[in-house]
């Protein structure tokens, strides 16, 4: 069955179908020194936070029309955090007083995380500092899962989330498992038309990347990955300018962050 997005269709019970979206991005900066590689780190630290991780996480679950239950964060030493959101498709009017109290989160273990469990769903966020041992490379990634049940869209928050982060890499994974029935008890895969996760991606954040897609329409799965087409050495310095450098130097670092980008958009290793 084809469906618009405007189409509702009238079901058996409640919406069985599960939509998960994956959004993956990663913000690349070349530090000379271990001095600068701290630096960002802390930066990094600073700007993704608990504090403004729920943020993000809460401006997602209002975007998806999800209702926010009950919120635990915590931050690390020396860096990362967790948060953990409680939610429900809607309104919960008897939620039981405990529920709203902040609690620590999640025990330590990830670099940086953000969990938020829906009613019958859940959204998540990882935070990855890494940097190269050797060739002054520091990444940060950050891994946001949201995955509902019911009406409720994940989609609707894709634009949303691509603007809440610095990002060079984008790597996009939207996939609807299971199914639901409609009132004569015909099984629906899908309840939305979609043949690519572009189509949820405006047309001025699209002509800023290269883009790939690899889908498989008869599973309902769908990849897509994005990276910037243009390069700005200084978007790539941390502590200085590009002017401060030597014309061999700009080349140098100019590879490096290339390759690195290159490695990671095709995920496989240049040399």
């Amino acid at each position: 069955m084809s469906l618009t997005p405007q189409q509702r269709i009238e079901l058996h019970g409640f919406n069985n179908l599960t939509k998960s979206l994956s959004f993956n991005m990663y913000d690349i900066c070349y530090t000379r020194t271990k001095k600068e590689r701290e630096a960002y780190l802390q930066y990094i630290d600073e700007q993704y936070n608990a504090e403004r991780l729920t943020k993000i996480l809460k401006n997602v679950s209002d975007i998806i029309g999800a209702h926010v239950l009950n919120v635990a964060k915590q931050d690390y030493e020396p860096q990362g955090a967790s948060v953990t959101l409680l939610v429900s498709e809607g309104p919960v009017s008897e939620a039981p007083k405990e529920v709203f109290e902040e609690s620590p989160g999640p025990l330590p273990g990830f670099p940086g995380s953000v969990v938020m469990h829906l009613d019958k769903s859940h959204i998540t966020v990882h935070t990855y500092p890494e940097y190269h041992p050797d060739e002054g490379i520091s990444t940060f990634r950050a891994d946001i899962d949201v995955s509902t049940c019911g009406e409720i869209s994940p989609l609707k928050a894709l634009n949303y989330l691509i603007y809440s982060f610095d990002t060079d890499i984008m790597i996009l994974d939207y996939r609807v498992r299971g199914f639901t029935r409609d009132i004569h008890g015909h099984k629906l895969f899908i309840d939305h038309d979609i043949n690519s996760i572009q189509n949820y991606i405006p047309d001025d954040v699209k002509s800023e990347f290269d883009m790939i897609d690899a889908n498989i329409y008869q599973e309902n799965i769908f990849h897509t990955k994005c990276k910037l087409k243009q390069f700005h050495l200084n978007n790539y310095l941390f502590g200085y300018k590009e002017d401060e450098l030597t014309a061999s130097d700009r080349i140098f670092i100019t590879e490096k962050l290339t390759d690195e980008m290159n490695e990671v958009f095709y995920g496989k290793n240049i040399k």
